[in-house]
């Protein structure tokens, strides 16, 4: 039996059907998850993450370490074969560079590496959330006992003990694009991963305690130097909260395939889930140059990949509560999350919604005035007038 013959017109319809599917096409990576890439047993001093995320033409290597201060390292390679190896004594060393090696190492286009290296606590006495803060002694995150990972798909979990309560960070990697299903619920892609750090039952140091964090970011072609922060009217994903921070290059504003970024948004929570009335505000310091000798010295990850890096370390400080906000001590919680990948950062266009309702607030006052002028003009519009005349005899 024959197939009936195509048409030019069935032609031109399969085309165009193929093109808005493949328009539509959402892009995806395939997911690896690996704990201690090649070791054999737990090694001593913490846990090593591998997420390796292939995409069509290029991988993203993730790789979260709890060996020292907690970090993450996103490295960027233009091939789908690219892979991760660590050699374990010279890496449980720390007093080498390049036990860990993503190779082949000439397909690598960026790679940046996010530390957090102390969380800090000062007493606001007059609720002024302002410098100079009367600073407690800092928590040394790299001195604190980390827990073992805990791992659930492409997702790991790290706690440890401080101030007789607990900080944890919580890493996702992502397969593909979508949104937290809780807040600040932010956009993510297939080039990012999110990480929460949660703050819970700490032992403040006084009764108007308020904290800091301190996070410090390490190599890349184009360091993280500067922060930008976006403005919108659009708060229907995290509402009362309009602006949005990306840590990223200042020299490097509109790279789409090598730039890194650390993106938040700025309000933490204080409760645990996060709802509406728990939002305290955030804020973060200017980044400002570090060493990177220093870093190395508290990170056995950035130790391990980065060789001398000292003119590209930065950091800055995120600070939780505004004057006027509660004190830590009124719920002993905080949690604050932000997106790290690579690329364009993700960013919010106006929704449905949102453009649905300034379409009618802006739409129905004209066309109640065009309405009104125009019943005005026929009012005045002046009428025909009859006369009539009698005949003349």
């Amino acid at each position: 039996m024959m197939a009936a013959s195509r048409t030019p017109c069935d032609v031109l319809l399969f085309l165009l059907f193929s093109t808005i599917l493949w328009m539509c096409a959402e892009f995806s990576r395939n997911l690896s998850v690996e704990l201690n890439p090649g070791s054999s047993t737990p090694p001593p001093g913490g846990d090593l993450v591998h997420v390796r995320a292939v995409g069509d033409n290029d991988t993203l290597h993730f790789l979260f370490c709890s060996q020292g201060a907690p970090a993450l390292l996103l490295v960027h390679t233009d091939v789908t074969s690219s892979d991760v190896s660590v050699n374990w004594p010279l890496f449980l060393s720390r007093n080498t560079s390049g036990s860990l090696r993503v190779e082949p190492a000439n397909s690598i286009m960026s790679s940046t590496a996010l530390v957090f290296s102390r969380l800090l606590e000062y007493d606001d006495v007059n609720d002024t959330a302002e410098a100079p803060f009367d600073l407690f002694p800092p928590y040394q995150l790299h001195d604190v006992t980390w827990s073992r990972m805990e791992l659930s798909g492409a997702a790991a979990r790290l706690c440890g003990a401080v101030a007789q309560g607990s900080i944890c960070l919580h890493m996702w990697v992502f397969a593909g694009e979508g949104r937290d299903e809780s807040w600040p619920r932010l956009l993510h892609t297939a080039n990012s991963s999110q990480v929460a750090v949660r703050l819970d039952g700490l032992a403040a140091r006084s009764q108007r305690s308020r904290f800091l964090l301190e996070l410090q970011t390490l190599g890349g072609a184009y360091p993280l130097d500067a922060v930008r922060v976006r403005r919108s009217i659009d708060d229907e994903f995290t509402p009362s909260i309009f602006k949005v921070s990306e840590w990223t290059s200042g020299a490097n504003e509109s790279s789409e395939d090598g730039g890194a970024f650390i993106l938040w948004k700025q309000v933490a929570y204080r409760r645990s889930p996060p709802a509406l009335e728990d939002a305290s505000p955030c804020r973060h310091s200017d980044p400002r140059r570090r060493s990177g000798r220093a870093l190395a010295e508290v990170s056995g990850l950035v130790r391990a990949f980065f060789a001398d890096e000292e003119e590209r370390a930065f950091g800055l400080n995120v600070s939780f509560g505004l004057a006027g906000e509660p004190f830590y001590n009124a719920t002993k919680f905080l949690s604050w999350t932000a997106l790290v990948g690579v690329g364009l950062a993700p960013a919010d266009a106006f929704s449905p919604l949102v453009a649905a309702i300034v379409a009618v607030g802006l739409g129905a006052p004209l066309v109640i005035l065009l309405m009104g002028g125009v019943y005005a003009c026929l009012r005045k519009r002046p009428t025909a007038s009859t006369s009539s005349y009698e005949p003349i005899n």
